[in-house]
């Protein structure tokens, strides 16, 4: 598919970056450097954890490198040696200094049908707002988020809507690779021409932060429902009893409401969710 004078750069960090990198491994497409963010640590002992894509790179001999900051010499005079960029889900900013630096530009796969749900959560929006209108965008980065013009676009058809997070990631993580995979030789060729996005269509995505994992029992039962699902990842679904947290580990749309199944109190272990009520009440 590809002649050698194209070394891609892969950005990724997340669980949706390995899913890419796999689908497009599958497709003869290997980046020769995968660029990622420091080990963090992570649980309960705080262990210091790599991300899921440099587990991948070292599983298949791939370079890999974590900038501490994306300006440092060393990583500019590293990164100058390859001419395509493709990023998916990589969190941060990529600065115009190094979008100008490869000759096939930079290339980003992203969860929405831009230019709808830009920003951080694009996953978790879509799920939250019951969105019907899903799919993936191919863009090209420039150095505002989410903004450069899109190269291709597919919706997909979700039969069994709403899905959890990890459902939608894995579909659209796949698709969207696919779909890169499929235009990548028209694109390195010059046959496809991006068209800008439409500023009147934009809509906006936020940082989810751990306190929007918390839901009122009394309120609308479906609301809550799509928020077991959105934030089935992080940071989960809670209510509160007093001063203590219940964690949400299962729950079910049925007959029309939200049946919660199974839970873990503050402190405990996983319990199924009636056994706690009665713990409660006893």
């Amino acid at each position: 598919m590809f002649t050698n004078n194209i070394k891609i750069a892969f950005f990724g960090n997340s669980e949706f970056s390995l899913i890419v990198l796999k689908e497009l491994k599958k497709n003869g497409i290997v980046p020769e450097l995968i660029v990622t963010t420091l080990d963090k640590p992570q649980g309960r002992k705080m262990i210091l954890t790599p991300t899921p894509t440099k587990v991948w790179a070292g599983d298949n001999s791939v370079e890999c490198i974590e900038p501490h900051r994306l300006q440092d010499e060393t990583f500019i005079k590293k990164i100058k040696n390859y001419n395509l960029y493709i990023v998916a889900s990589y969190g941060k900013i990529i600065p115009k200094n190094i979008i100008d630096l490869p000759k096939y530009k930079v290339l980003n796969i992203h969860p929405s049908l831009l230019p709808k749900y830009r920003g951080p959560s694009p996953l978790q929006t879509q799920i939250l707002n019951d969105e019907k209108n899903i799919g993936v965008s191919v863009m090209l980065i420039d150095e505002k988020e989410d903004h450069g013009p899109i190269l291709v676009q597919k919706k997909v058809d979700i039969t069994e809507w709403p899905v959890g997070f990890f459902a939608l990631q894995e579909t659209l993580a796949k698709e969207g690779s696919k779909l890169l995979s499929e235009i990548l030789p028209d694109y390195l060729s010059g046959k496809i021409k991006a068209k800008v996005q439409n500023e009147s269509e934009v809509t906006h995505t936020i940082k989810i932060e751990k306190a929007d994992g918390l839901i009122d029992l009394s309120a609308k039962p479906y609301n809550n429902y799509l928020k077991t699902l959105a934030f089935e990842e992080w940071p989960k679904t809670y209510f509160e009893i007093g001063d203590k947290r219940v964690i949400i580990t299962k729950a079910i749309w049925k007959n029309n409401g939200l049946e919660i199944l199974k839970v873990i109190p503050e402190g405990k272990k996983e319990m199924n969710y009636q056994d706690f009520l009665r713990g409660v009440h006893n």
